[in-house]
């Protein structure tokens, strides 16, 4: 299904769509964020673990993250919904999480790269989504997500030689916030889609 804007659909159909798209599916948007919060708080609880273990811990993240993003493009999908952005997210997440789990050799550098990497590429989609979301439904809260992303990825690429400790703690705090801005962001699109979702307003 092709999720392009039909010849002649107004211009804020696009705002419309992803905010209905995404009250729909806040569950799917809160579970990304306690995933989030847990593996930030496991990190920090654990800023001795091996790299090996960390590369387990941050593969399981993404392979959950990415599942739930495919669960949301594909529901999308069945409502007649745009949904590229969704399944391309969560199909990146899936491939980074596959490489982390099955290249348990990966140096600390090569993981920093594709860390940072993901970041920025996960980020700079974070941020083109919230300018299709409307202000009530968490524009705000999406687009700082996005930022969060965007601002890690570039200091994990100009400090690529961080220690595993550093690397841990930083990846950590950045999960927890990420993840409470995602769960915050996932109560207020439950409010939203009790309260009608996305129709136009009169």
């Amino acid at each position: 299904m092709d999720d392009r804007l039909s010849p002649g659909e107004p211009p804020d159909s696009r705002i419309v769509a992803m905010s209905a798209l995404l009250a729909r599916n806040w569950w799917a948007v809160l579970l990304r964020g306690i995933a989030g919060i847990l593996f930030g708080l496991v990190a920090l609880a654990l800023p001795g673990i091996t790299l090996y273990t960390l590369l387990l811990l941050f593969a399981a993240y993404m392979l959950a993250d990415g599942l739930f993003a495919i669960i949301s493009g594909i529901r999308a999908a069945a409502h007649h919904e745009r949904w590229s952005l969704l399944l391309l997210e969560g199909v990146l997440d899936l491939a980074i999480g596959l490489v982390a789990a099955a290249v348990p050799g990966l140096t600390l550098l090569v993981f920093v790269s594709l860390l940072a990497a993901w970041a920025l590429i996960s980020g700079i989609a974070l941020v083109i989504a919230a300018f299709r979301l409307r202000a009530t439904h968490g524009r705000f809260l999406l687009a700082l997500s996005g930022f969060a992303s965007i601002v890690w990825g570039a200091l994990l690429f100009a400090f690529p030689a961080v220690g595993a400790v550093v690397l841990t703690w930083w990846l950590g705090i950045y999960a927890l916030v990420f993840g409470v801005l995602l769960t915050v962001l996932g109560f207020r699109l439950r409010q939203q889609h009790a309260q009608g979702g996305a129709a136009p307003p009169g």
